[in-house]
């Protein structure tokens, strides 16, 4: 914290330097940089390892899959069902923007399942305009949210 860019960058080549020859701990809540440095994650939650994996493996891992966000001129109606029954998509969440019938559309995939080209298809043959279509990961700091949280909420139900 409070390095300014071109040393935040000398010291993540310090570390990556480093890696291999030596082990370095680097313990943060600074997750960007974890995302930016690390090969292994270690999320401890009151004293407990609760996720132990590289950083791509956990979002992919935790998630279930990957996500995919897309920006689409449609009725929401007609979008849902353009899409409904594409094996591997588990949610359809639509956002209707104030821009003439824009929708912003967030699409929870699968693990192991790769509907890219079956999303735009379906949009393209629908009719649709489909001005964005981009894949994307969990964050760590979404993944850290997600498991102490729920490992928050499961001890705070125990001891009550």
């Amino acid at each position: 914290a409070g390095l300014d860019p071109k040393q935040i960058i000398e010291v993540r080549q310090l570390i990556k330097g480093l890696a291999g020859a030596h082990t370095i701990i680097l313990s943060t809540h600074i997750l960007p940089e974890v995302s930016m440095t690390c090969d292994r994650v270690l999320i401890i939650n009151r004293g407990k390892i609760v996720a132990e994996d590289t950083p791509e493996h956990l979002t992919t891992q935790l998630r279930g899959g990957d996500r995919l966000r897309l920006l689409v001129r449609s009725e929401e109606a007609a979008l849902r069902e353009a899409l409904a029954g594409i094996e591997g998509v588990q949610e359809i969440s639509v956002t209707p923007l104030r821009e003439g019938g824009l929708l912003a559309v967030l699409i929870g995939v699968k693990p192991e399942h790769d509907v890219r080209s079956q999303v735009a298809a379906r949009i393209v043959q629908g009719g649709f305009d489909l001005y964005e279509l981009r894949s994307e990961r969990m964050s760590l700091e979404d993944i850290f949210l997600q498991l102490t949280t729920e490992e928050s909420e499961e001890g705070a139900r125990r001891e009550a």
